[in-house]
C-alpha cells in the first residue's frame, strides 16, 4: 500500500502572507488541524491548530471580540511560522508504513507529500489509522482466528492449506510476534469459523481467539 493510495490529494495550503485570522478561517471551514505554507509554490513549512491557538488571545482576555479579530487579522503566518523549522515530507511511492514510522518517531501528526519538488498531497493520522483497519478488514463480513504458531518455514502454508482443504476463503493474514510467541491472524469470509478450528486444532494448532463479524459492529 502506497502513500499516494491514502493521502489527501491536493491539499487546502496557504501562503507566508495569509492572516492567522483566515488560516483559522480555513480551518474550520474545511475541517482540517493543519495548513502547509508555500512560497512560490514550493513548501516552507506547515502549521497547526495548536501554532494558530498559541498565538490567539485567551478566553479570559479583557479585550473585545473587535480588538480580538483586529489583531488576528494584522498578524500574518510568517509571523507565527516556528523558525528554523523542519518539515518532515514523504514521497507518494514510499509505503504505508514508512509514512508510519517517520510519523512516530518524530511525533507528527502529518506528512505533506511531496513529488519532484511540488506538493501533491498531505498524509495524515486519520489516513494511517484508516489503512490499519482496512489491512486487518475489521469492516469486511467474516470471522477472525488469531492462531499461536511455531516460527518456522512452512507454517504459513501449511496453515492456509488446512483452512484451503476446508472450502473457505481467507480475506486477510497478519502475523504477530508478542513476548516471544509468534501469532497468526486470519480473517475468513465465511460467518462460521467453527469447523476450520476443530480441523486446526486437529492439526495442534493453539487457537487464541475466535471471533465471528458481529463481534466488530
Amino acid at each position: 500500500m502506497h502513500v499516494r493510495t491514502r493521502m489527501t490529494k491536493d491539499p487546502v495550503t496557504i501562503s507566508k502572507q495569509t492572516t492567522v485570522a483566515d488560516a483559522l478561517e480555513l480551518m474550520r471551514k474545511h475541517n482540517i488541524r493543519r495548513l502547509p505554507v508555500l512560497e512560490n509554490n514550493k513548501l516552507v513549512g506547515i502549521v497547526t491548530d495548536r501554532d494558530l491557538s498559541a498565538v490567539s488571545p485567551s478566553p479570559a482576555t479583557t479585550l473585545s471580540v473587535f480588538e480580538i479579530n483586529y489583531l488576528l487579522a494584522k498578524m500574518k503566518i510568517k509571523d507565527v511560522l516556528p523558525k528554523n523549522q523542519k518539515v518532515f515530507t514523504i514521497s507518494p511511492d514510499a509505503f504505508i508504513e514508512e509514512a508510519a514510522l517517520i510519523m512516530r518517531e518524530h511525533k507528527v501528526g502529518a506528512l505533506p507529500v511531496v513529488e519532484k519538488d511540488k506538493l501533491v498531497g498531505i498524509i495524515t493520522e486519520t489516513n494511517i489509522f484508516d489503512a490499519f483497519i482496512d489491512l486487518l478488514g475489521v469492516k469486511e463480513q467474516g470471522c477472525r482466528i488469531d492462531i499461536e504458531v511455531i516460527d518456522e518455514p512452512g507454517v504459513l502454508a501449511n496453515v492456509t492449506q488446512i483452512i484451503k482443504n476446508d472450502g473457505a476463503n481467507i480475506s486477510r493474514v497478519n502475523v504477530f510476534r508478542e513476548e516471544g510467541k509468534t501469532y497468526l491472524v486470519i480473517r475468513l469470509t465465511t460467518f462460521y469459523g467453527e469447523p476450520i478450528i476443530k480441523t486446526l486444532e486437529e492439526h495442534g494448532y493453539k487457537i487464541i481467539t475466535y471471533k465471528s463479524y458481529n463481534d466488530f459492529q
